[in-house]
């Protein structure tokens, strides 16, 4: 499992155990500076482009391990595959701090184990897909780890 890890965020052993954040890719310099402009919604919103969406994808992160709510998520994904939508779940290998943990705690509610796919198995499907709910997932979903490297997360793969 730690080998795992260590893959999953492009990280040596040695920098986990010892418990440094960053990876070797991290460069020296100041971060990228955040610009642009971020969209809230709110949960009306958020049913209105469900609804809409017919193909679906869902990140969970460690922040739905926490919730608890692979049991909510697994009923929303049941209504939805019952109204001919496809949903899947995008995980990442590290997701929920520990490889296969989401895995685990979406096959202990119920969700089918083939609608549950690994980083590498569903990347390419993102262009092509209407909505993706991010549950909880912040790192693993981080576009800096592809195009800064002087993000703490430069180099780690990313669902994209």
């Amino acid at each position: 499992l730690s080998y795992i890890m260590c893959v999953a965020m492009n990280r040596s052993l040695a920098n986990v155990i010892v418990g440094s954040y960053g990876t070797a890719a991290t460069g020296i310099g100041k971060p990228m500076e955040i610009t642009g402009t971020h969209t809230e919604i709110n949960v009306d919103q958020t049913v209105e482009l469900i609804k809409e969406a017919n193909d679906i994808i869902i990140t969970p992160g460690y922040g739905l391990c926490v919730a608890k709510a692979q049991y909510p998520i697994a009923e929303l994904v049941k209504m939805l595959i019952n109204q001919g939508k496809k949903v899947r779940f995008g995980i990442h290998p590290v997701a929920g701090r520990m490889p296969g943990q989401l895995n685990v705690l979406l096959a202990e509610a119920g969700v089918p184990y083939d609608i549950v796919l690994e980083m590498d198995e569903i990347n390419e499907d993102f262009p092509g897909t209407d909505l993706v709910l991010v549950i909880g997932a912040n790192d693993t979903v981080n576009s800096a780890a592809q195009e800064d490297p002087n993000s703490v997360i430069a180099g780690m793969p990313v669902l994209e």
